[in-house]
């Protein structure tokens, strides 16, 4: 019988005792980077979440208690049920992500801006910019060329409300894929696959 996923909010978080059990950042390097909570967690995104990797890692064995995160709460599911397939019995998702947890009042630390070795904008100003200029340019060829274009930027409107209402973005998940925003290593941790040993100082 499989395991289910459980969930805790992040007031209740606060009661816990996490000094042996292990909290796991499932979003994007960039995103740690940019506001991370202060206690210690191990970075390792969702589309790259290999559980056993981070367990050999983190020291974590299957019965450790593993809190996953991730900016609202979708991700963190979608983690969670990685590491129940793959056999860890005490996985609970933090409702509401990050921005529960600060609004418990738990420490944030980051950034602002990612730690790439450039001034590269933020992952947020990205995707409006790249959803902004794709919508101007779909306009301009729909009225200068042919009204099919139009069609894509009712698409790109479409994508924005859907990404409003989810909280999910394609656009952000594919954008953190970039180069310019995989270079090195964030806020002060490698993520699991990145090249590094996961979770290790990047000084």
């Amino acid at each position: 019988m499989m395991t289910a996923v459980k969930s805790i909010s992040a007031q209740s978080l606060r009661q816990k005792d996490l000094k042996q059990a292990l909290i796991v950042d499932v979003r994007t390097p960039m995103e740690f980077a940019e506001k991370r909570l202060a206690h210690p967690a191990t970075l390792a995104p969702v589309t790259e979440l290999d559980p056993q990797m981070v367990a050999l890692r983190s020291g974590a064995l299957p019965s450790t208690p593993i809190y996953t995160l991730c900016a609202s709460g979708r991700r963190a599911q979608t983690a969670a049920a990685k590491f129940i397939e793959a056999g860890f019995t005490d996985i609970t998702v933090i409702e509401g992500g990050l921005a529960a947890c600060k609004e418990a009042g738990f420490p944030t630390v980051g950034q602002g801006l990612p730690k790439t070795g450039e001034t590269s904008p933020t992952l947020d100003r990205q995707v409006r910019l790249v959803a902004g200029a794709l919508t101007a340019l779909f306009v301009l060829l729909g009225l200068f060329a042919h009204k099919a274009f139009l069609l894509g930027a009712l698409f790109i409107g479409c994508g924005q409300v859907f990404s409003g209402l989810t909280n999910w973005c394609g656009l952000a998940l594919l954008l953190a894929r970039a180069p310019w925003n995989k270079k090195g290593c964030t806020g002060g941790a490698c993520p699991i696959g990145g090249g590094k040993s996961p979770g290790a100082s990047c000084q």
